[in-house]
């Protein structure tokens, strides 16, 4: 279990040199645990958080529960002004929870 761990750390740390966000294109950072999604909008330039959303208060899981916080961080950030993000994965493969995150949000208007 650690070298599934160190491996996608590795991945992580090659997307994070390639990925930045500012305050009008903010990064999308996605984690992902056994039961819950989590997502934030985050300014590296200032370094803080601009919006949250989480899957802790649902009562849905697996996909929906993805596609709902994918809802959720989309209308935060429109409310916010802000239609571009830039996307980051951490290290996550593309598939599944995270992929259904992101179709979520862009079918609310963000733009990858």
């Amino acid at each position: 279990m650690a070298q599934k761990i160190s491996k996608r750390k590795k991945v992580q740390y090659r997307i994070r040199k390639k990925v930045q966000g500012n305050s009008t294109k903010p990064r999308l950072a996605v984690f992902k645990s056994n039961k819950n999604i989590y997502c934030q909008l985050i300014d590296d330039n200032a370094g803080r958080t601009l919006a949250s959303a989480s899957s802790s208060k649902t009562t849905t899981s697996g996909i929906e529960q993805a596609k709902e916080v994918g809802k959720s961080i989309a209308g935060l950030a429109t409310g916010m002004n802000i239609e571009k993000v830039v996307f980051d994965r951490a290290g996550f493969v593309y598939h599944g929870r995270i992929k259904a995150l992101a179709d979520a949000a862009r079918e609310a208007g963000l733009k990858f």
